[in-house]
């Protein structure tokens, strides 16, 4: 008798462990990553303002990629420092699927290559908007509606599930 509601204990405790510790991890997960994803924006928007300097990756000035390589390495992501190379990390997705946290990337000035990223602040049914560091603005928010940017679109990268 005292095997069996021993069992019975063990099996019950096993049992509502593990299938309370699914809901949670997915629960937790997910809030985490939203909140990361938050942290990211603030990080990136807090700079709002700052000078563009080419090569740059503080407040004295950043560039495009600069600008994303600090502010996930504020969350202790390594990210490549040039954005021809951030283009390679994570997997490209559809535009129209497109998230807060995603990267977004552009060829301007007729480049054959990347050479402009930012980070996605915003979704909406036919706008992204994302901070990034102009050349002629520093840093910015700005819009896939803006012709300079709907024109030089290249890809989105999806960096954090």
């Amino acid at each position: 008798m005292r095997r069996i509601i021993l069992f019975l204990l063990l099996a019950v405790a096993f049992t509502s462990c593990k299938s309370t510790s699914n809901a949670v991890s997915k629960t937790e997960t997910k809030k985490e990553n939203r909140n990361l994803v938050n942290n990211l924006i603030e990080k990136a928007t807090d700079n709002i303002g700052v000078r563009y300097k080419a090569g740059g990756t503080t407040k004295s000035g950043f560039d495009c990629s600069g600008l994303v390589y600090t502010t996930f390495q504020s969350e202790n992501i390594t990210l490549p420092r040039a954005s021809y190379e951030q283009a390679k990390i994570g997997k490209v997705i559809p535009l129209n699927d497109a998230r807060k946290g995603d990267l977004i990337f552009f060829k301007t000035n007729k480049s054959r290559q990347i050479n402009h990223v930012g980070l996605i602040t915003e979704v909406n049914s036919d706008e992204v908007k994302f901070v990034h560091s102009s050349t002629s603005k520093g840093v910015i928010i700005s819009s896939t509606k803006e012709p300079y940017y709907k024109n030089s679109f290249e890809q989105v990268n999806r960096i954090l599930n």
